[in-house]
């Protein structure tokens, strides 16, 4: 973890109530695909968790949806404004059991890690498939710069306005894969968990007090114990989660 001032290059809105920023600064401390930030905003108390979008040697990109006070004043924000930022926050997901041909799936704002880990994955060889779900086709972003890197990519849509109507599980049938990354929303992950055939590693959104383990505000139950989304986490493997 590294605490770090960040300057602001690109703030703007990609899809319905969903904007992109690319932060300029020492990104040192990012260590690979399914981390995250976080970030303090002047006036709130609380840091925001934000899932790691992309990121290189001085740029990081997050992509978050404004869904309260916090990620509204985030939306507001211009370029040449500062952000003082945790970085390299929790575990992230493990590229050696992915298999040949994995799945990768994101829930809304779980899209935005699997960014990062697709072209992790393709820079290996390994060719996989990113299913995308959200409610209706105006919240839809980045299956362009999905594309772009090499992978296949299948939507997912509730109200049936773009690609498969239904959710995520209805996009995975029929279909072979060697293993699955997720991140979404807990009721996304647990049918999925319901519906795969191989193992997995799951990324779960919680609310965080400190963000690296300290307060144990977002601590949870597992098959060996309890563990902290934002220090153990926030990826799970498949065999230790408790429902």
């Amino acid at each position: 973890m590294k605490q770090c001032i960040f300057t602001v290059r690109e703030n703007k809105e990609i899809a319905r109530i969903t904007y992109k920023m690319v932060l300029e600064g020492d990104t040192s401390a990012i260590s690979g695909p399914g981390q995250f930030v976080n970030i303090k905003l002047d006036g709130f108390f609380l840091r925001r968790p934000i899932s790691v979008c992309d990121y290189n040697e001085n740029l990081l990109t997050i992509i978050y949806k404004t869904v309260g006070r916090g990620t509204e004043y985030m939306a507001d924000m211009k370029a040449g404004e500062k952000l003082d930022v945790l970085c390299g926050l929790g575990n992230g997901y493990d590229l050696s059991r992915s298999g040949d041909n994995p799945f990768l799936i994101g829930g809304g704002a779980g899209v935005p890690p699997m960014y990062n880990l697709a072209k992790k994955l393709i820079a290996e060889g390994k060719k996989p498939t990113v299913i995308m779900g959200f409610n209706k086709s105006d919240e839809i972003f980045y299956v362009d710069e999905f594309e772009k890197l090499g992978a296949d990519v299948i939507i997912a849509t509730a109200d049936g306005s773009a690609g498969v109507k239904g959710f995520v599980t209805d996009a995975m049938k029929d279909l072979d894969y060697s293993y699955v990354y997720i991140c979404g929303p807990e009721p996304m992950l647990k049918a999925v968990y319901n519906t795969m055939t191989t193992s997995g590693q799951f990324s779960f959104e919680e609310r965080m007090g400190c963000g690296f383990g300290a307060c144990m505000g977002c601590s949870c139950e597992t098959k060996y114990g309890n563990k902290r989304i934002c220090k153990d986490g926030p990826v799970l493997e498949k065999e230790e989660i408790i429902w």
